[in-house]
């Protein structure tokens, strides 16, 4: 189905590039793609070049504006000698130029005038002129040259003008070569009669070094003028334009003269090139700085970006054109391949296909539709009407059923998806899925679905029966038991019995798992066996089963049931060449009885079985409020023994073991025992199995292992101490190390250190366990064998491990001395153990009688009541020193 629904998808696809005109499309959106390109170029190599004139603008002001600040400050601090001269000279009210003259022309007033001289580097140093332009003074010489200033401009000015009190000129220099720039002050009587003035000068040059340290870069300059248009100094120096006139020209270069601050783009009065030029008017002195750059050189770096776009512009349209056209192309031959393929795909693909347009007429068919049906390829062709197709199909009998009434149900339809899944006369599932066209019409698919169908019901079969007994699993019974209490209020009441096969644990991992799974394929039998056809038998997992019993709540019936299970399955077993005796435990709650809701009656005949098992196994028990009380003690012994060792509540007892050669105690077991606070003695019996089930037995049995390390410490040498591991202890992989950490945190010898284990420990994985005893056996402890003759190996391992010792099972025991008694058992393990260089000991010895016996056997140690009980280790002390002082 998924390659008809993906091969469906591409022809429809197809037929839409074809009926929307794509090549027309992809050749207009190229084409609009390239004017957008060129435009935006056109756009952004415009926008580059308005910033371009715009970040030059920004430096020029930024230059000017500078070079202001500097010159203001700069010519403030050159006029300071000037002013102060001046106003102590007209301060002295001296009222005529020939007074001027000889009061100013003396060696004391030269000392004065050197002395204020500071600052900026003169081309003459500050220098007194009389009322006829004759040099009287200077701060550089003393005598001074003779000079005469008579014939400049500044100074007639000065002298015909009261009103003009500064003038600055560039004149040609007398004080040195070259030009000199003349900042010239008058010096006037008390009525504003000519006295003479002071100047001060410097060279061009000075002003156009600190210029050039602008550094704005080819075709640019920066110039000062006076406001009168003089030019003073300029960057690059050209001496033929110092001290000429600019103040002419139109009203853009007027302004450069009339406003405080001038940004402007004009043709230059030099060299005709437009210009960015930007001025500003000194502060305190009538000097205007000017600084241009020629547009050309501004824009150099635009044009550079300029031709690097206008280039990427042109290679991508060109690109472009070479993309469109290599993909026009490749479309046109693509469609041409498609169309082959598709025709081929078609003709091969698994599933008959048909397209139907909007008239009801076939476009499409393959020959696959034409072979699933039996169909002639001359009726089912292009052109046929739907109706004329379904006729063809009724009449060479593919199809079952009214004609007219299918078609007009199909045609009704063809909006929206149809689905249906149909059986051909020998046995094929066909699914039939018709999806409506983009343009009308529909396109109809006919899938072999039958293998899926068939593999959906066994998924759906796996989902809810066990795969090894075939019965329903716990998913299926609790759809049935739903059904089941729905119909309790019908008065149909129904009982659940929950079956738990005894020791198939041991079973499993003694013989294997073939003949566990063997076992309970022949328990589900056999328990199918004892049902009617009303009843459900399940497979909750494991070896756990369970039967609702519909119909019934009676007592006497339900009773019975168990009873002839119990018998079906205790009839042994035969399985893989074994028989296998069986047995179960069973408990049963009754609707509506023991509860109507579904997880209490489930969680009861749960509480009923458990019953039954700690009740002695091979047995059955109905449900009693006694058991929910039996549970919820259970649950708070669970809580109470979480915190037990937190609390303190755990002591050790210590049950003496005595040598039967001597009569006398050569070693302790130790026995844990809990003080509750409230139930005072808690029996091992009670919370040690809790202990393991939970997983805490771990934590508790280490912190028992430490106490009696630390405890036998104290014991004298002789006397060793055993301590039980349990296999949850032993399946943490870690024993060995919490051994070692034990003893060298108590002081203990290795050789004083036995450990106890059982047969429960080697049985589920005897290799791993054998690793974990050479480990210890590596340390120096010892190891004993508990419980021995009780399990199903033990011959086995003896063989594979030397144990240090073998405790007798006190069931061989208790029988000892009377007639028909055990006392050849014990006797053979005697004999073996000391064949392999192994102590037995006996437990339970409780009669004279029983020692007696165990002394003659050959048994090395006992212990049990006839001697002592466990007691506590203030106790055993006593004892042990009481056994010292006798000897």
């Amino acid at each position: 189905m998924g390659t008809s629904i993906r091969w469906t998808t591409r022809m429809r696809a197809l037929l839409r590039r074809w009926q929307g005109a794509p090549l027309t499309w992809l050749i207009a959106g190229g084409f609009v793609l390239m004017v957008a390109m060129a435009i935006g170029t056109a756009l952004t190599v415009d926008r580059f070049r308005q910033n371009a004139i715009e970040s030059g603008r920004d430096s020029l002001e930024n230059s000017v504006r500078m070079l202001a600040r500097h010159f203001d400050r700069e010519f403030e601090d050159f006029a300071v000698l000037q002013k102060s001269v001046i106003a102590e000279l007209e301060s002295h009210g001296i009222a005529s130029a020939d007074v001027f003259r000889s009061e100013m022309a003396t060696l004391a007033m030269h000392e004065v005038l050197r002395a204020k001289a500071s600052g900026w580097s003169d081309v003459a140093g500050a220098n007194v002129f009389d009322s006829n332009g004759v040099l009287i003074n200077s701060s550089r010489r003393w005598p001074v040259a003779d000079i005469s200033v008579a014939d400049r401009g500044y100074f007639n000015r000065l002298r015909n003008d009261p009103a003009s009190q500064e003038e600055i000129e560039v004149v040609p220099g007398r004080f040195g070569n070259g030009a000199a720039i003349v900042f010239a002050r008058r010096v006037s009587g008390p009525h504003g009669e000519f006295l003479g003035m002071v100047s001060r000068a410097i060279s061009p040059e000075q002003l156009e070094s600190f210029f050039a340290s602008a550094g704005l870069g080819e075709e640019s300059s920066i110039a000062m003028h006076h406001q009168n248009g003089q030019l003073l100094a300029r960057v690059p120096h050209v001496d033929a334009m110092i001290g000429q006139n600019f103040r002419n020209g139109t009203r853009e270069q007027m302004a450069v003269f009339e406003r405080t601050f001038v940004t402007t783009q004009l043709a230059s009065p030099i060299d005709g090139k437009d210009r960015i030029v930007a001025a500003r008017l000194l502060t305190g002195e009538p000097l205007v700085v000017v600084a241009t750059k020629s547009l050309d050189a501004t824009l150099a770096t635009w044009r550079t970006q300029t031709k690097f776009f206008v280039a990427v512009a042109v290679l991508s349209i060109g690109l472009l054109v070479l993309t469109l056209f290599l993909i026009f192309r490749q479309m046109t031959r693509r469609l041409a391949a498609e169309k082959q393929q598709l025709d081929t795909a078609m003709n091969t693909m698994t599933q008959g296909l048909l397209m139907f347009d909007r008239d009801e007429r076939l476009i499409v068919c393959n020959r696959r539709y034409i072979e699933m049906y039996g169909l002639s390829a001359e009726v089912v062709k292009p052109g046929a009407y739907f109706r004329d197709v379904i006729q063809h199909r009724h009449d060479t009998g593919s199809f079952h059923g009214d004609v007219s009434s299918y078609c007009d149900d199909i045609l009704s339809n063809t909006g929206r998806t149809q689905s249906a899944v149909v059986e051909t006369a020998d046995g094929r599932l066909i699914e039939i899925k018709n999806q409506p066209g983009a343009a009308g019409g529909w396109l109809a698919t006919h899938d072999d679905v039958t293998e899926r169908i068939r593999a959906d019901e066994r998924i759906a079969h796996m989902a809810h029966y066990d795969a090894l007994t075939d019965l329903p699993n716990r998913v299926l019974m609790r759809g049935h038991l739903e059904r089941r209490i729905a119909e309790l209020a019908q008065g149909q009441p129904f009982a659940i019995l929950y079956i738990d096969v005894d020791e198939f644990k041991g079973v499993n991992d003694s013989l294997g798992h073939e003949v566990g799974d063997e076992l309970l394929r022949q328990v589900a039998n056999r328990l199918r066996a004892c049902v009617s056809g009303n009843d459900l038998v399940a497979r909750l997992g494991g070896d756990e089963f369970a039967i609702v019993k519909a119909g019934t709540s009676d007592r006497a019936e339900l009773t019975a049931l168990a009873e002839n299970i119990l018998k079906a399955l205790r009839t042994p077993v035969d399985c893989k060449g074994q028989e296998i005796p069986t047995d179960a435990s069973i408990g049963i709650a009754i609707a509506p009885d023991h509860g109507d809701n579904l997880d209490d009656l489930l969680k009861r005949a749960d509480l009923a079985m458990y019953a039954a098992k700690s009740e002695g196994r091979r047995t059955f028990r109905l449900f009693v409020p006694e058991y929910d009380a039996k549970a919820r003690l259970r649950r708070q012994l669970e809580l109470d023994l979480r915190q037990a060792l937190a609390r303190g509540e755990f002591e050790v007892h210590y049950q003496p073991l005595v040598d039967l050669a001597v009569n006398v105690v050569n070693g302790c077991e130790a026995l844990l025992r809990w003080r509750h606070p409230e139930r005072g003695m808690i029996s091992p019996a009670d919370f040690i199995p809790v202990a393991e089930e939970t997983g805490m037995i771990g934590e508790i049995g280490e912190w028992v292992l430490k106490q009696a390390c630390t405890e036998a410490a104290s014991w004298p040498g002789d006397v060793h101490v055993a301590v039980n591991v349990s296999p949850v202890q032993f399946r943490a992989r870690t024993l060995a190390l919490k051994v070692a950490a034990a003893l060298a945190e108590s002081g203990l010898a290795p050789g004083r250190l036995e450990l106890e284990v059982t047969e429960t420990v080697l049985i589920r994985d005897d290799e791993e366990a054998l690793t974990i005893l050479q480990q210890l056996r590596e340390l120096g402890v010892r190891i004993a064998l508990d419980d021995f003759g009780t399990g199903y190996s033990s011959l086995s391992y003896l063989h594979r491990f030397p144990f240090d010792k073998i405790k007798i099972d006190r069931s061989f025991i208790s029988d000892i001395g009377q007639s028909e008694d055990s006392s050849p058992i014990v006797q053979a393990v005697v004999r073996m153990a000391a064949a392999r260089h192994m102590a037995t000991t006996a437990e339970g010895v409780e009669t004279e009688a029983q020692r007696e016996v165990l002394r003659q056997l050959g048994c090395s140690q006992m212990q049990g009541w006839l001697f002592s009980p466990a007691v506590p280790a203030a106790k055993l002390r006593q004892l042990l020193s009481a056994q010292a002082v006798a000897a």
